[in-house]
Parts: structure tokens; C-alpha cells; sequence
């Protein structure tokens, strides 16, 4: 008895979830195939200039841990 109150709060969790039947339902989300004919040049400069500036950046941080790598061991 006192197991069965303990999982009845549960017992909505462990029914399985079902997709309605009704072919009115819209989903929220979709798949479209993306334009292949016209590009969105704003996304392509910012996805370009992001990869450009990070590997400017490592580049830049790599040279100087290098440097101080060079500056602790005495190597310089």
C-alpha cells in the first residue's frame, strides 16, 4: 500500500508519449532545404570573419607563449 502511494505521483511518467492523430496538427519545427541560389552573404562574412580573427588570435597567443616559454627557461 504504502509503495503505491509513493509511485502514484509518478505514474504519469512512465505512460508513453503519444503523437496525436489528427493530421491538423502543425509541427513547431521543419526542415527547409536551403537556398542554394541566393546566399545570405551577412552570415557568410560573419561566419569568415569569426574564423578569421580566431585564428589571427591563436596565432597571436601562440607567439607569445612561445616567447615567454623562451624568456622562463632562459633560452633567449
Amino acid at each position: 500500500m504504502a509503495a503505491s502511494a509513493l509511485l502514484r505521483p509518478f505514474s504519469r511518467l512512465l505512460v508513453p508519449a503519444r503523437f496525436p492523430n489528427d493530421s491538423s496538427v502543425r509541427l513547431k519545427f521543419y526542415v527547409r532545404e536551403p537556398r542554394h541560389d541566393k546566399p545570405d552573404w551577412l552570415k557568410v562574412g560573419l561566419a569568415l570573419g569569426t574564423s578569421a580573427f580566431l585564428w589571427i588570435y591563436l596565432i597571436k597567443q601562440h607567439n607569445e607563449d612561445v616567447l615567454e616559454y623562451k624568456r622562463r627557461n632562459g633560452l633567449e
